[in-house]
C-alpha cells in the first residue's frame, strides 16, 4: 500500500513568513497512507517544521532582506540569475524525487521548472493578486510617499504603472524564453500565479470578478499556525481584547506605535512580533508580548485584529468574524485590504499614513460600531462547510490523476 503512494513536492519560498506557513499547514494535513510528502524550506525556518512526519529538504532561496529591498525599491522580486539558480535547484529535486503533483507557494521558477519535467505543477496564491481580479495597481507605502499628496500621485502611479509591472515580469519572461516556453505577456500577475492549477487561499465573496475554472479552485483561507507554538493564557478581566501582528514584513517602531495607541484605549492587547525585539516594554500589565502566537486560537477570543492587511492574518480574523484594521504598504497587502475595506469588515489605513493620532481613529472606530463585525461574521459564515484539507486532497488526486492519464 505504501508503495504505491502519490509523491507530492512542496516548495516554500519563504521571503515572506506567510510563504512558507501556508504550504506547511496543507502538508500537514494530506494522509500519510496515501501520500508521500517532500517539503522544500529555507533551513532559516528550521524551526517550523521540526516535529514534520515527512521528508524536510533545505531549500536555497534569495534572503528575505533582500526581497524586502526590491519590494520597496519598486524592483523586480526576483532577477534572471535567481531565477535561472532557481531553475537548477527545481530541477535537481524534481528529478531526485520524481513527483506525481509539485505544489509551490510563490516559488516563480517552477512556472518553468515544473513544466520542463511534465510534472503537474499546483500554485498556491491569492485572489486579490489574480489577473481576473482587474483591480489597478495601488500605489505602495514607500518612504518618499509619506511626504506627497496621495491623491495626487497616485493617478500619475497608475499612468505608468502598465510599463511598471512589465517590468517586473520581464526576469521571468526572459527565463520562459530561454527554455522555449510561450510568453506569459509580460502580465505580472500571471508571472505570480501560472500553474497547471492556481489554489486561491482567500475568500471568494471578497473577489466577485475572480471565478473558479478548469485551471483555478478556491480553498478559502488557510489560517492554521503550522509551527510549534503555544497557546497564550487569556485575560480574565474585562475590555476588548485586540490581538496585533505585523508578520515578518512588519517593523518595531510600527509596532511601538500601534501598542502605544490600544495600550491608551485601555484594551487587553496581545501581540506577535515574528521574532523581532521591541524598543520599549509596555506600560500597561494588560499588554502581553511573544515571539508567535497560533493567530487562529487567538482571533477567536478577539473582537478586533490589526495586521500588515495581507491575506494571511487578515484571513485569520475574518475567518472567525473579526474585524481587521489593516495597516498595508506593498501592492498585495494594499489590494487585499482594499477589498477587506470595501466590503465592511474592516478599514486600511496606509502604512505611510499610520500616525498615532489616525490609528487612534480607526481602533475606536472599529470598536465601536457594530456593523464591522457583522460584515466579518458574513465573510465568515461564506466559507465553504466542507474541510480544508478535504478539499485540498481533492485537488491534488485529480491533478495527479489527470497526469497519469495522460502519460499512460
Amino acid at each position: 500500500m505504501m508503495a504505491s503512494r502519490i509523491k507530492v513536492l512542496f516548495f516554500a519560498e519563504g521571503a515572506t513568513l506567510a510563504q512558507l506557513a501556508r504550504p506547511l499547514a496543507l502538508a500537514r494535513l494530506l494522509d500519510p497512507e496515501r501520500f508521500e510528502v517532500t517539503f522544500c524550506r529555507p533551513a532559516a525556518h528550521c524551526w517550523l517544521t521540526a516535529d514534520a512526519a515527512f521528508r524536510i529538504v533545505d531549500l536555497a532561496v534569495q534572503p528575505a532582506a533582500q526581497f524586502a529591498r526590491r519590494r520597496d525599491k519598486l524592483s523586480p522580486l526576483y532577477d534572471y540569475a535567481t531565477l535561472t539558480r532557481y531553475v537548477d535547484d527545481d530541477l535537481a529535486l524534481i528529478d531526485a524525487i520524481d513527483p506525481n503533483v509539485i505544489v509551490g507557494d510563490f516559488r516563480l521558477s517552477l512556472s518553468v521548472s515544473a513544466r520542463l519535467r511534465a510534472t503537474p505543477y499546483i500554485a498556491l496564491c491569492d485572489a486579490c493578486l489574480s489577473p481576473e481580479n482587474g483591480a489597478p495597481a495601488p500605489l505602495p507605502a514607500l518612504a518618499c510617499t509619506r511626504y506627497l499628496p496621495i491623491a495626487l500621485v497616485e493617478p500619475l502611479f497608475r499612468a505608468i504603472s502598465g510599463i511598471a509591472m512589465r517590468y517586473h515580469a520581464l526576469p521571468l519572461e526572459r527565463l520562459r524564453a530561454h527554455y522555449g516556453l510561450p510568453s506569459l505577456a509580460f502580465d505580472r500577475y500571471r508571472a505570480y500565479s501560472d500553474a497547471d492549477l492556481r489554489l486561491f487561499a482567500s475568500i471568494p465573496m471578497l473577489f466577485p470578478k475572480v471565478y473558479p475554472g478548469a485551471d483555478a479552485a478556491y480553498i478559502g483561507p488557510v489560517t492554521a499556525f503550522p509551527g510549534p507554538v503555544a497557546a497564550p493564557d487569556f485575560f480574565d478581566d474585562e475590555g476588548p481584547l485586540v490581538y496585533v501582528t505585523l508578520g515578518s514584513s512588519g517593523t518595531p517602531r510600527l509596532l511601538t506605535r500601534i501598542i502605544t495607541v490600544l495600550e491608551r484605549l485601555d484594551c487587553q492587547v496581545i501581540v506577535a512580533t515574528a521574532g523581532k525585539s521591541l524598543p520599549f516594554k509596555p506600560a500597561s500589565e494588560r499588554v502581553r508580548i511573544f515571539d508567535y502566537l497560533p493567530g487562529e486560537l487567538v482571533c477567536r477570543h478577539a473582537q478586533l485584529v490589526v495586521c500588515n492587511g495581507g491575506s494571511a492574518a487578515a484571513n485569520q480574523a475574518l475567518a472567525s468574524g473579526v474585524p481587521v484594521l489593516g495597516i498595508a504598504r506593498s501592492i498585495d497587502q494594499l489590494l487585499n485590504m482594499r477589498a477587506v475595506d470595501s466590503f465592511g469588515a474592516g478599514l486600511l489605513v496606509r502604512a505611510d499614513r499610520a500616525s498615532s493620532a489616525r490609528l487612534r481613529e480607526a481602533a475606536e472606530e472599529l470598536l465601536r460600531e457594530w456593523w464591522f463585525t457583522e460584515r466579518a461574521e458574513k465573510l465568515a459564515a461564506s466559507v465553504a462547510p466542507e474541510s480544508l484539507a478535504a478539499v485540498f486532497t481533492r485537488h491534488v488526486l485529480s491533478l495527479s490523476t489527470a497526469s497519469a492519464v495522460s502519460t499512460r
